[in-house]
């Protein structure tokens, strides 16, 4: 077995542009999300273009803070190669900062257009963790975002396809799939968030709970990765930010409830 058999990261080539099958995965990504978000909106009774015209803002906005993360936790780096700052198809845009960008700006966006964030965010967070679960597999075909160093024999006691156990030949060693562990876990939090879509939580309490999940598995994921961005020598960013936004998400959960802020039921607010 040999990298020779890995999957090229080149989707394909248009004259002088090359499309990359990251690019085509992140973008399946955002428009089944989309798509869903849509769909879901409609029932509620919204319009069927607030989330057409949010992701206008959203996706720049998203990517361009994904990226700025990314950088600012390399800065060494950077300082030295300048010209990879802007390379986001090598890869390298923290999802971190893309939820901050695009918490930001879908704030800013409800309060121009008058309706509830908190309904807005219910609405997207299945589609969120949706896209990420895809947008793992961009990952997966740039091979980064993986774990430490493993055996063949370990690949394949996990039964997972060849073509998985190939990609993970890198440099010539083979590596954790965590991009496969990390989009498994948040298929399965779509499935959870959809199912709490029938249950009477209130609102806000669905993407407060996207929160939790995503951030609970982020951060034992994290702990496998050869790649995290770090603070200092030891200290892993995304885990921090992942504890930090399971206790946020708690609390305001908890604050919401007590304090009366959370009133409306997210099922009441389906047209009769």
């Amino acid at each position: 077995m040999n990298s020779l058999q890995a999957i090229d990261r080149v989707a394909f080539e248009m004259g002088p542009f090359t499309i990359y099958w990251y690019g085509i995965i992140i973008g399946i990504g955002v428009f089944l999300g989309w798509y869903l978000a849509t769909q879901e909106a409609k029932n509620l009774g919204l319009s069927k273009d607030i989330f057409s015209d949010l992701l206008i803002w959203a996706i720049p906005i998203a990517i361009a803070s994904a990226r700025l993360y990314y950088v600012a936790f390399n800065l060494n780096y950077y300082f030295d190669n300048p010209g990879d700052i802007f390379a986001i198809w090598e890869g390298g845009i923290a999802i971190h900062g893309a939820l901050l960008g695009g918490v930001i700006v879908a704030f800013l966006y409800t309060r121009k257009k008058r309706v509830s964030f908190w309904q807005l965010a219910d609405i997207a967070a299945p589609s969120i963790i949706l896209g990420q679960a895809i947008g793992r597999w961009g990952n997966f075909i740039n091979k980064e975002a993986h774990g430490t160093e493993v055996s063949r024999s370990f690949l394949e006691g996990l039964y997972l396809p060849d073509f998985i156990t190939n990609q993970m030949f890198i440099a010539g060693s083979y590596y954790h799939p965590t991009f496969l562990y990390e989009s498994l876990w948040n298929l399965a939090g779509f499935g959870v968030l959809l199912f709490l879509r029938r249950l009477p939580i209130k609102r806000g309490e669905i993407f407060l709970s996207y929160l939790i999940w995503y951030s609970f598995g982020r951060f034992f994921v994290e702990g496998l990765r050869t790649d995290s961005l770090m603070i200092g020598e030891v200290i892993r960013t995304a885990q921090i930010f992942s504890l930090f936004i399971i206790l946020l998400a708690i609390f305001l959960i908890w604050f919401r409830r007590k304090s009366g802020y959370a009133k409306i039921f997210y099922l009441n607010e389906y047209r009769k």
